[in-house]
């Protein structure tokens, strides 16, 4: 029968590296007990005496005090759990995008820039324990856009001062980038002797969306439902025309008016244009509206024939779009 008369709480400090621990031991080594009661002087008084100075009051003191037994060292092992990790993983990969661009160090983020990471587009086997590996296509994709990823490790961190500082410097960056892909296209429409119209609608516009695409993209694969994919391709549409134009047009309406005179713009086809544009937006929403019913059960996925069938509809009005308002800018057809 053994009697526990007191225990000791010993902590440990865990250090957080961002990387799973394979396999950790380590010792708790158990050093000559001493007791702490009343009794503790007694017993220190008796231990200074010889053997043969003992009387049987100092002997049943002894036989009291706390002493070690066989086992004076512990073993303690940390052992990777392959169940837990999938299940960690596969939590991360389905949660919300938000949780998965936090970076907290430059270091981490050129680590991250240099890496090369396999595709996210989820057509591996969840069940293998086996890590994923890039494909050809990651290769190519990382190498081609490593520069832009080397500048945007520029960026500070999500840390600091509770990622102000990473929303502010990250707005600046992508309005450099989006005035650079602008120019670069209107001087590639120029070169080509194309008209800045259609050069607007089918190059900047494509250009200063496909950020928006990608984005789209990896929220539908990581989110659960399509709120954010579909959110993320009218949100960044209306910063484009509220932020692009309408700021812009107001400096300039502001300008003018302290200069007494008058700022105008002349439309061109912006009326065909637009209604073109809207035309096609009602129709797309028509489509997820469709696509919501019981018979489909979501805006996103579904059979392979239908999303199929889906892509090239959507598909079909933005070619229709770029080549009815080409057509109008060259005067083939009228507008109003």
């Amino acid at each position: 029968m053994y009697i526990s008369i007191g225990r000791k709480v010993i902590q440990l400090h865990i250090t957080d590296e961002d990387s799973y621990e394979k396999d950790v031991l380590f010792y708790v080594l158990l050093g000559e007990p001493k007791s702490l009661g009343a009794d503790a002087g007694r017993i220190a008084e008796v231990e200074l005496k010889r053997p043969e100075d003992l009387t049987e009051e100092d002997k049943m003191v002894l036989l009291g005090r706390p002493k070690l037994g066989e086992m004076v060292r512990a073993q303690i092992r940390i052992k990777e759990s392959k169940e837990f990790k999938n299940t960690v993983d596969k939590l991360v990969q389905r949660a919300n995008a938000s949780l998965l661009v936090g970076t907290s160090s430059w270091k981490e983020q050129f680590i991250e820039a240099l890496t090369v990471s396999p595709g996210d587009d989820g057509g591996g086997d969840e069940d293998d324990d086996d890590e994923k590996m890039p494909s050809c296509g990651d290769y190519i994709m990382h190498f081609l856009t490593l520069f832009w990823k080397l500048i945007f490790a520029f960026v500070p961190p999500t840390d600091m001062h509770q990622g102000w500082v990473c929303f502010i410097i990250s707005i600046v960056w992508i309005g450099i980038l989006t005035a650079f892909i602008g120019d670069v296209a209107s001087h590639f429409g120029c070169s080509i002797g194309m008209k800045d119209a259609v050069t607007a609608v089918v190059f900047v516009a494509m250009g200063t969306s496909l950020p928006d695409t990608f984005a789209s993209k990896v929220a539908a694969i990581q989110d659960k439902y399509a709120d954010a994919s579909v959110g993320n391709v009218t949100g960044s549409n209306a910063v484009n025309v509220f932020l692009g134009i309408g700021v812009a047009w107001s400096i300039a309406s502001v300008y003018h008016f302290i200069k007494g005179t008058k700022f105008l713009v002349d439309p061109g086809n912006l009326a065909f244009s637009v209604t073109l544009f809207c035309s096609g937006a009602l129709a797309a929403i028509l489509i997820l509206l469709l696509r919501r019913s019981k018979r489909v059960g979501g805006e996103l996925g579904g059979p392979r024939t239908l999303k199929i069938a889906t892509s090239l509809f959507l598909f079909a009005l933005w070619m229709l779009y770029i080549i009815l308002s080409s057509l109008e800018v060259y005067h083939v057809i009228q507008g109003f």
